[in-house]
């Protein structure tokens, strides 16, 4: 078992993009079609979500554990199985809230929980395999790659959502979900069929995990480590608080179709995926700690986001596209940043990289579940207060512009004294940038 080749990563990749495809539609489609179409506060599925993503901070370390002891693939296919029929679940449940608005708000929570079960049980395993078959050198190439490929498979669905959504209908817009999800999930599992035997597998020391807290503890005293868990907390908060709202915020104000406003949010993923390939191209030709550059990303999407915050006054479809095609791009930049200094500060830690990674990737997902459900909530009292959606969806942009501007502070602090830290991002760091640039 030499381990891995990069078709196999790229093979990995796809798996990876098969679990994100079935979540964006969660997050877009569905979401869209809840707050627009069926009229429910933005609340409601920014719970659904929240939930989706308090099993996984559950499920994540036990489903990894899990998989230590037996093949990982088994877990993988399990997975991505779960996540097409729990996916394709949710899009009847929000149909279903059509003619019965309490049963489907049930059925739906349970979609949602079971999706992120789903989600836990294959992309704990998938990273976990990635570690496995890739050289130490390699890894943050690999993971970089994987992450790329995810960003594209985001981009495909959501086009390929808009157009199958066009004319909309209820049927429609299962059908649509079903196909997309178990397509998606077949992708997956093909690519990821024979891949595990390639891998080489690490020595598994016997005995019990090591509890949370106690990994917490650990990580926590490294001054580095505790920065770069703030600066995670603060700038997914600001990033992924848009995420339940800018769909709906297009159909609301703009007057924007269910095709039209998923295309809003493939046009944030097109150019995220460019703003990845440009920053990554950028900063290995002039250079740069990658710290820097994550704080350039969080400055570049505070003004984007505060381009969104005025969008109802401007009152222009044009602006609109251009305020969220620059959002993508900025941050785009930020995620170059980030994800070149989380690898570099978790291979600081030796024998606990996985640790490190699991309180960074802990830190994540809270941060998604609070900033969805905040963002939601925040435009429905601030609609409630104020009178108008417009004003309600301007006031939360305009907070997340304040949050990403604390994580450019935060990731910009103490530059020169952080050059070999995380954020710097050093010789682990580099590769990435050389893979892209």
């Amino acid at each position: 078992m030499s381990g891995f080749r990069w078709r196999d990563v790229a093979r990995i990749g796809l798996v990876q993009a098969a679990l994100g495809a079935v979540v964006v539609l969660m997050t877009s489609t569905l979401n869209r079609v809840m707050v627009v179409e069926l009229g429910l506060p933005a609340t409601v599925p920014g719970v659904l979500v929240a939930l989706h993503f308090a099993v996984q901070f559950a499920l994540r370390p036990r489903f990894g554990f899990a998989s230590d002891a037996r093949a990982r693939t088994p877990w993988i296919l399990g997975g991505l199985a779960a996540c097409a029929g729990f996916g394709t679940l949710a899009a009847a449940a929000t149909a279903l809230m059509a003619t019965s608005r309490l049963a489907g708000l049930v059925l739906a929570g349970f979609a949602f929980l079971g999706l992120g079960a789903g989600v836990s049980a294959a992309g704990t395993p998938l990273l976990a395999m990635l570690a496995d078959g890739m050289a130490p050198e390699r890894r943050a190439r690999a993971a970089a790659a994987v992450w790329l490929t995810m960003i594209a498979g985001f981009i495909v669905t959501t086009m390929l959502a808009g157009k199958l959504l066009t004319p909309f209908s209820y049927d429609g817009m299962v059908r649509t979900v079903a196909l997309l999800s178990c397509g998606a999930a077949l992708i997956g599992a093909v690519a990821i069929l024979g891949l595990e035997r390639r891998a080489t597998r690490q020595a598994q020391v016997p005995g019990i995990a090591v509890p949370f807290r106690v990994a917490l503890a650990r990580v926590w005293a490294d001054p580095a480590a505790r920065t770069f868990t703030t600066f995670v907390l603060v700038s997914m908060l600001a990033y992924s608080a848009q995420d339940l709202i800018l769909e709906p915020f297009a159909g609301v104000v703009f007057g924007l179709s269910p095709a039209d406003s998923t295309r809003i949010s493939g046009l944030h993923q097109s150019g995220m995926l460019i703003g990845m390939l440009g920053a990554a191209a950028m900063a290995a030709r002039i250079g740069g700690a990658l710290r820097q550059w994550a704080a350039v990303g969080c400055a570049a999407s505070a003004l984007a986001f505060l381009a969104l915050a005025i969008s109802p006054t401007v009152g222009s479809v044009l602006w609109l596209k251009g305020s969220v095609l620059g959002l993508g791009l900025a941050n785009g930049t930020f995620a170059v940043g980030a994800i070149g200094a989380m690898m570099a500060l978790a291979v600081r830690g030796a024998d606990e990289t996985g640790m490190r990674m699991g309180v960074f990737g802990a830190a994540q997902a809270v941060a998604y579940a609070v900033g969805g459900l905040l963002g939601a909530m925040l435009a429905d009292g601030a609609r409630l207060a104020l009178g108008d959606f417009g004003a309600g969806y301007a006031l939360v942009f305009a907070l997340e512009a304040g949050c990403f501007i604390a994580a450019a502070r935060l990731a910009w602090r103490d530059a020169a004294a952080e050059r070999s830290s995380a954020f710097s991002g050093g010789a682990a760091a580099e590769p990435i940038l050389g893979m892209v640039g």
